[in-house]
């Protein structure tokens, strides 16, 4: 779906820079073309200094995707999910990072939250980036406890695991 959307844009590497901002950020664009967060307007300015592009730029890009009822449909639902990736630190909670071969396989997000439920440790959240919006994309576990060193070798071990940190 992701490459359908930047099809659509294929011809302003600057509106796909817009589209890429939005999807990634999870903003919505609202009927009347305003992007919000929830209930916050974005204001089209502070979108374009943070991709460095001109305000009018964002605002074509919303008009375009105003036009287009599929475009409308998908932007008129995204929303954000609150991260605790970020916040882990300051909260003493366990990241652990995983980079894998091929992303788009299935079963990954399974196998390696089976290896931490075996070890009986509680996970607060999982989250996996979407390898049609990331190059190297890697799921991020957030857990209550450090993970043992078995378990990361047991994870480690998995054929399609590349790399693992925390």
């Amino acid at each position: 779906m992701f490459d359908e959307i930047m099809e659509k844009f294929e011809g302003s590497p600057s509106q796909q820079a817009v589209i890429r901002l939005l999807l990634e950020r999870g903003f919505s664009v609202n009927e009347s073309g305003r992007v919000v967060s929830g209930g916050i307007e974005i204001p089209f300015t502070e979108i374009a200094r943070e991709i460095d592009v001109d305000r009018r730029v964002v605002d074509s890009t919303t008009d375009a995707i105003r036009d287009d009822p599929e475009l409308q449909r998908i932007f008129e639902n995204i929303g954000a999910i609150p991260s605790l990736r970020d916040l882990a630190p300051v909260l003493d909670l366990t990241v652990l990072t995983v980079e894998v071969a091929a992303a788009d396989e299935s079963g990954i997000v399974a196998a390696v939250t089976d290896r931490i439920a075996d070890a009986d440790i509680s996970i607060r959240q999982v989250i996996s980036e979407d390898p049609e919006f990331t190059d190297e994309p890697k799921l991020y576990i957030i857990t209550d406890e450090s993970i043992p060193g078995d378990v990361l070798v047991a994870i480690r071990d998995l054929p399609f695991v590349r790399r693992v940190e925390f």
